[in-house]
């Protein structure tokens, strides 16, 4: 059974000490760290946490760390437990600056620890059960849209939410991105509340994103096209819906849709179908399969090399915000 620490008990980290005492089978919750004594308060008397008030001494004590606390302080805290031999898992954006990224790789390739950064919708179950039906998208659309929370607008929505839906695409198409352009308002705060990018990658895909949190209604779909094929991705429903058209062989039957393309070519027939997702909690799913991999010695599902291109490519969003005079100031 591995040890486990958490570093940060706030409204994210009280989910993952909660889900990380249901998971008693794969860890075993040494204590937290968090210098806010109410944060702490609650974590010792309502869930029964040991409080650590020394990183290091946390670190020691220890196999894994779960880094849940303000992406400022990702380095530093990470560092110190690669360092020390220690496995990580890390939310998102995995750290400020592309440079402390690769930092951050290089010393977990020369300590031989497991890494995972936190996307977790990767292991939304709509997105998991729409994947196998995903090959070699050309297009890409996604929308993720929140109502306002004062207690979000610190991050830069790009950093924020559309980096989940950066994560997604950067999984899902094979190829490099060529081009970046972006545009977005700030309206609320002082860097863009609503925000929409264009990924064009090497193979011709585009991939066009929009993340918003000042909308009326919450939203997080993503749609995929695809030679003969269309999926539909929603993450907050968590559904997934499929489009795929096939070569009739035989004579169709009267309830199926058909497209005849003409004199010599084969008839098409359209299959609508919502794959079987099976209810589950994305954040436990990516903190068991972080165990397992640690058990396992194989790579997490969102390795760190996953985290810092997802994060290069946020960096390089806000830096064309920057250009076109749409981000005001910088507050990572």
């Amino acid at each position: 059974m591995l040890k486990i620490g958490l570093f940060g008990l706030g409204h994210l980290g009280k989910i993952h000490a909660k889900l990380i005492l249901e998971l008693s089978d794969l860890y075993e919750f040494v204590g937290f760290y968090d210098p806010n004594d109410a944060n702490a308060e609650f974590a010792s008397s309502e869930m029964g946490l040991k409080r650590y008030t020394d990183i290091k001494t946390l670190i020691d004590a220890v196999d894994v760390i779960d880094i849940v606390t303000p992406t400022i302080s990702h380095f530093d805290i990470a560092s110190v437990a690669i360092r020390n031999s220690k496995h990580v898992f890390i939310e998102k954006p995995v750290t400020q600056t592309n440079e402390e990224a690769k930092k951050l790789r290089l010393l977990a390739q020369e300590a031989e620890v497991k890494v995972q950064v936190g996307h977790v919708e990767r292991f939304n179950p709509a997105f998991k059960n729409a994947l196998p039906y995903i090959n070699n998208p050309m297009f890409i659309e996604t929308h993720r849209l929140a109502q306002y929370n004062p207690r979000g607008t610190d991050v830069p929505v790009v950093l924020d939410l559309m980096i989940h839906d950066l994560d997604i695409i950067l999984s899902s198409v094979k190829s490099t991105v060529r081009r970046i352009s972006a545009s977005g308002v700030a309206v609320v705060s002082e860097t863009p509340d609503i925000t929409n990018a264009r990924l064009e990658f090497d193979n011709g895909c585009v991939a066009n994103l929009t993340a918003s949190r000042i909308s009326l209604k919450n939203m997080r779909k993503s749609r995929f096209f695809q030679k003969d094929a269309y999926i539909s991705i929603d993450f907050l429903s968590k559904e997934a819906e499929i489009v795929k058209m096939t070569t009739l062989e035989t004579e169709p039957d009267p309830f199926d849709i058909v497209f005849d393309l003409g004199e010599g070519k084969a008839k098409k027939k359209i299959e609508i179908f919502k794959p079987d997702v099976a209810a589950s909690n994305a954040i436990k799913e990516e903190l068991k399969t972080f165990a397992q991999s640690i058990e396992n010695d194989t790579v997490p599902i969102v390795s760190i090399e996953d985290g810092e291109y997802a994060l290069n490519i946020a960096l390089q969003i806000m830096e064309k915000l920057k250009l076109n005079g749409n981000l005001i100031k910088e507050n990572i």
